[in-house]
C-alpha cells in the first residue's frame, strides 16, 4: 500500500460525535492541536440522545458552547413512573438549579448539539475536521508516536503519526480492536422501538419524563423540543410491528388527526457493556467505544462527555507541560468504575420500572409500588445521578469520605464588578479554595506546582462554596481542573494529610502554556 501523506500531529480523535469533537474542544483550549477523523461528511441528521444533567452542562460549558446550548435546551421537571393505566405511581423531581449550576436535567435535539459543536470547531484554529474518510488502522504503540490509516472518498490512503489517539468510534469501534479490548457484558439485552415526531396536536404530558411501568408494554415517553416528542416502546418478543398511532394512541385524543410527522421509527436493541480495558499505550477508548449503557437515567452521551473531560485535562499536562505518563493511567482508573456504576444503574432502574420479562414481574411492580410510598425515598431517588469518583493518586479520601472525588459547586461570583460563573473564573488550573488563611507550607506546595489559591471570601457568590466547605467539615480544598475535590485540608488543620501521591503526579518540566481562560486572580473582589 502506497500513502501519499505522512504527517505528525499531537492527537488524532476518531470520530466526530458528541464525544469526539468536545475531546477536541476541550483540548483545543488547553493549546493542544487535533485531527478528527469522522466517516459522514456532515451531522448526523436523526436524533439519538435526548437528556443531560446538570454536570455535563457545565462541561459544554468549559468546552465553550454553554451559552449555545442554553439556546436550544429545554429544562426538564423530572421523572414519573406510571402505571398500566397510566396513573402516576411516583414522582421524583429534578431541581431548576443543581450543584453544577444548571437544571438538573435538560432536553435537546442531538443533531442541534452536533451542530453547536462542530461550529465551534470550526472556529478553532488548533482543530482539523475530516470528514468522509473511513479509519482503516489504528497501531498502538507504547514507546512512540501512533500510527492511523485512513481512506478518503476518492480511495486515496493516507497516514497520520500521533502522540495519542482517542477512539470515539461508537459501539463498533475500530480502536476498541485495535487495543484488545473485549466487552463485559452486564446481562441487560431488550429490543424496543424509538419514534420521534413532531405535532402541533393536545399531546397528553408533563414537562418531564413518563417511564409506563407495564411488564406487557413498558414504555417511556418525553417531550423534547416545543413540538417535538419521543417515544419507546418495548418489542415483544416474535410480534408484528405495530402502527406508531396504535403505540402513541394514549397520548392522542382518540378523534385527532392534524399533523403528525414521524421525524425516526427504528429498532434498538439496548445493551449493558463496559469494554475490559481503554487504554494501550497511548490509544484510550471514549464514550460508546468503552460502555453501553440503556437508556433508563438518561445518562449514556453523559458518561462519553464525563470521559472526555477527565482525560483531556490529563492528556494536555502530559503533551504541553511534561507532567509523568503516570497521570493517564488515572483516566481508566477513575473512569471505568464510575461508567460501570452509571451501567449498572441503568439496568437496575430498566428491570425495575418495565417490570422485565418473567414472572417475577408483577411482584416486582407491586414492591415498587409499595416502594414510592416510602417518605423521603422519592427525594433521594432525585438526587445526582453521577457519584462521586473512587480513591486513587487523584483522590484522596481519609477514614471519612468527606469531600474528595466530589465536584466543587457552581454558583455565580462577582468579577470586577461583573457577574459571571465560578468556572469561568477559575480557569484550567488547579485551585486552592480556602475559606482560612492558608499555611506557609500549603502556600510553598501551591507555588511549587503552579496552583492558584483562591480565598472564597473574595469571589463575590452568595455563600454557597463557604457553606459546602464547612459541611463538608473542611478549611480549603484542591480542585483538579475538573472541578473534582482531589485533597482537603480539614476544619482546624493546617495542611493537605499526605501530598506524596498525587504531587509527583502533577510535577511538571516545562512551563504551562496559558489556556484562553486562564484565572485572573487580581479581578478577584467581593461583591459591593
Amino acid at each position: 500500500m502506497t500513502l501519499d501523506e505522512a504527517a505528525r500531529v499531537p492527537v488524532v480523535i476518531v470520530g466526530a460525535g458528541p464525544v469526539g469533537v468536545a475531546a477536541a474542544l476541550l483540548l483545543a483550549r488547553r493549546g493542544v492541536r487535533s485531527v478528527v477523523l469522522e466517516r459522514h461528511r456532515d451531522v448526523y441528521p436523526l436524533p439519538r440522545a435526548v437528556a443531560t444533567d446538570d454536570e455535563v452542562r457545565r462541561i459544554l460549558q468549559t468546552a465553550g458552547v454553554g451559552k449555545e446550548f442554553t439556546a436550544i435546551a429545554r429544562p426538564a421537571k423530572g421523572l414519573r413512573l406510571l402505571d398500566a393505566r397510566h396513573r402516576v405511581m411516583a414522582e421524583f423531581r429534578r431541581a431548576e438549579h443543581g450543584h453544577h449550576g444548571y437544571p438538573q436535567t435538560s432536553m435537546f435535539d442531538q443533531p442541534e448539539l452536533e451542530r453547536v459543536l462542530r461550529d465551534a470547531l470550526a472556529r478553532r484554529p488548533e482543530c482539523a475536521l475530516r470528514g468522509g474518510v473511513e479509519v482503516t488502522g489504528v497501531g498502538p504503540d507504547t514507546t512512540g508516536p501512533v500510527r492511523v490509516t485512513y481512506r478518503d472518498g476518492d480511495g486515496g490512503e493516507h497516514e497520520l503519526w500521533a502522540d495519542a489517539v482517542l477512539g470515539c468510534d461508537g459501539a463498533n469501534s475500530l480502536t476498541r480492536e485495535a487495543i484488545g479490548g473485549a466487552w463485559e457484558d452486564l446481562r441487560f439485552e431488550e429490543k424496543w422501538t424509538v419514534i420521534d415526531a413532531e405535532t402541533t396536536g393536545p399531546v397528553r404530558c408533563w414537562e418531564g419524563v413518563d417511564q409506563v411501568c407495564d411488564p406487557d408494554r413498558p414504555a417511556t415517553f418525553m417531550r423534547v423540543g416545543e413540538h417535538r416528542y419521543r417515544w419507546e416502546f418495548r418489542l415483544r418478543e416474535g410480534e408484528g410491528q405495530e402502527t406508531v398511532r396504535e403505540l402513541i394512541a394514549p397520548w392522542l385524543p382518540p378523534s385527532y388527526d392534524g399533523d403528525f410527522e414521524v421525524v425516526r421509527e427504528t429498532q434498538y436493541t439496548f445493551r449493558a457493556r463496559v469494554a475490559d480495558r481503554w487504554r494501550h499505550g497511548r490509544v484510550f477508548l471514549l464514550g460508546d467505544a468503552a460502555h453501553l449503557t440503556p437508556p433508563f437515567v438518561g445518562q449514556g452521551l453523559c458518561s462519553g462527555l464525563r470521559d472526555a473531560y477527565n482525560l483531556s485535562w490529563k492528556l494536555a499536562r502530559v503533551l504541553q507541560q511534561g507532567a509523568p505518563d503516570g497521570l493517564l493511567e488515572t483516566y481508566e482508573r477513575e473512569r471505568r468504575p464510575h461508567a460501570r456504576h452509571v451501567v449498572r444503574l441503568a439496568v437496575a432502574m430498566g428491570w425495575a420500572m418495565t417490570g422485565g420479562q418473567d414472572g417475577a414481574a408483577a411482584l416486582r411492580r407491586r414492591v415498587l409500588a409499595v416502594a414510592c410510598r416510602i417518605p423521603g425515598l422519592t427525594e433521594l431517588a432525585g438526587r445526582d445521578l453521577s457519584p462521586p469518583l473512587t480513591a486513587g493518586p487523584l483522590v484522596r479520601r481519609g477514614v471519612r469520605r468527606g469531600l474528595a472525588g466530589s465536584h466543587c459547586p457552581q454558583p455565580w461570583v462577582s468579577v470586577g464588578g461583573r457577574r459571571t460563573r465560578l468556572d469561568d473564573v477559575l480557569g484550567d488550573s488547579f485551585t486552592v479554595l480556602t475559606a482560612a488563611d492558608p499555611s506557609p507550607a500549603l502556600t510553598a506546595l501551591a507555588h511549587g506546582l503552579g496552583i492558584q489559591t483562591i480565598p472564597v471570601t473574595d469571589l463575590g457568590d452568595d455563600g454557597t462554596l463557604a457553606a459546602w466547605l464547612r459541611a463538608g467539615r473542611a478549611d480549603a480544598v484542591l480542585l483538579r481542573p475538573d472541578r473534582v475535590v482531589l485533597d482537603v485540608v480539614p476544619s482546624g488543620g493546617r495542611d493537605f494529610t499526605s501530598t506524596a501521591a498525587w504531587a509527583a503526579l502533577l510535577y511538571t518540566t516545562r512551563s504551562p502554556v496559558p489556556s484562553e481562560q486562564a484565572a485572573d486572580t487580581s479581578l478577584l473582589r467581593s461583591t459591593p
